[in-house]
């Protein structure tokens, strides 16, 4: 089976471009030209070079000694969280502000929900000394209040979005707006593999650089470039996507996506769309996404503001319908707890998306020994407003 998009945009039954006519320009030429700029010599040499030089790629993959030692295998973790901006996002939108500029848009806008894809897109456009409009939930934009100043600090617009649950959803609403009303100029950063084709393929391309990292970095510490288990946190879904790509056709690696489930998955307060979703169109992809019976998105809620999204990326869709891919759900509670095992055992502070995927580790059937890769997608500085709620739980 192969778990590339197919030439239509979809994986399996999911993706697509579902699209008001609008938008049909837009994605269409993104979609006739991604492949060929993004394999122009020149195009590489620019995206490796900023890669390199700017995040500071390859970033390291830890051996985790002491989470090892009582896990009772041998885990790794991908630092994501030491890149500049401190995530895995910046991989993506330097690739498709490069790509923007060479169809010759001067504005970019963008979607966010913890402030990570919205600081990566603030900073590669001060960069390329280019327009930056980020859309924010007002729900984030006070939960997130140092990412938000980083946006302004780098000389982006943050506009609220004081719609629905006024989360990364509704702030995905008001970029496809401004999108429809400014199709000449602009071009739309969607941070995760979600949307319309060529979305999905072309984030999920450009995040592939921490699989290929993985292979290689492996191979200095087990001699082999393949591990037992990756695991990594999916809302959307862009870090796990990036964790699995180069191991979607080797089934002896188990892929393990993490989803939050809030309060309880079936609380009425989760996000585990894999359990609680069903098969339906959101933000232009067909996907499976939490809804009613008559078809209207439910609120998600995490305590990850990065993972709070109703839907999941047609590409995790496939993978766990076709179970290439698991899912675990871990509660708020599960992942605060996670995130400080952490920074007691190896000393490092993880994001609340990332702490998911840790948090599952509890929960996980493996065999002793076994090689884990934790995809750590971000920095927790972020998030100490949350943290710091519960110091006294974990003292």
């Amino acid at each position: 089976m192969s778990y590339a998009v197919d030439a239509r945009g979809f994986y399996g039954e999911f993706g697509g471009a579902f699209i008001p006519e609008m938008l049909q320009h837009n994605v269409e030429q993104l979609r006739d030209q991604y492949l060929q700029i993004m394999a122009e010599p020149t195009f590489q040499a620019e995206f490796d070079d900023l890669l390199r030089n700017y995040v500071g790629r390859p970033s390291p993959l830890y051996e985790a000694k002491r989470m090892s030692e009582k896990y009772g295998a041998r885990i790794f973790l991908k630092r994501e969280d030491l890149n500049h901006t401190g995530a895995h996002k910046i991989n993506n939108t330097i690739g498709q502000i490069l790509l923007a500029q060479r169809l010759g848009k001067k504005r970019i806008i963008a979607e966010t929900g913890a402030g990570q894809h919205g600081v990566a897109t603030a900073t590669v456009c001060a960069l390329k000394n280019l327009e930056c409009v980020v859309y924010m939930g007002s729900v984030d934009i006070e939960r997130q209040a140092p990412n938000v100043a980083r946006m302004k600090m780098l000389g982006a617009t943050v506009i609220p979005a004081t719609s629905g649950s006024q989360t990364l959803k509704d702030a995905t609403n008001e970029a496809i707006r401004d999108w429809i009303q400014h199709p000449q100029d602009t071009h739309y950063i969607i941070g995760s593999v979600v949307g319309p084709h060529p979305y999905p393929d072309m984030v999920a391309r450009f995040q592939s650089v921490i699989s290929q990292e993985i292979k290689n970095q492996l191979l200095e510490y087990i001699g082999s470039s393949t591990p037992d288990i990756i695991m990594a946190c999916v809302g959307g879904g862009s870090n796990a996507a990036g964790a699995f790509y180069h191991f979607l056709d080797d089934t002896e690696v188990r892929l393990i996506a993490v989803e939050p489930a809030g309060e309880g998955l079936y609380s009425g307060r989760s996000a585990a769309t894999s359990v609680l979703g069903s098969v339906g169109i959101i933000h232009g992809s067909k996907t499976l996404l939490m809804q009613t019976p008559d078809g209207q998105i439910t609120e998600p809620h995490s305590i990850s503001a990065g993972l709070d999204y109703p839907g999941i990326g047609p590409l995790h869709a496939h993978l766990i319908q076709t179970k290439r891919a698991e899912a675990l759900s871990i509660t708020d509670d599960e992942a605060v707890k996670a995130a400080f095992l952490l920074t007691k055992l190896e000393g490092i502070i993880p994001a609340l998306e990332s702490a998911h995927a840790l948090g599952a580790l509890e929960y996980l059937q493996y065999k002793p020994g076994d090689s884990i890769v934790v995809c750590l997608s971000g920095r927790g500085d972020k998030d100490l407003a949350t943290y710091m709620k519960y110091l006294d739980s974990y003292e």
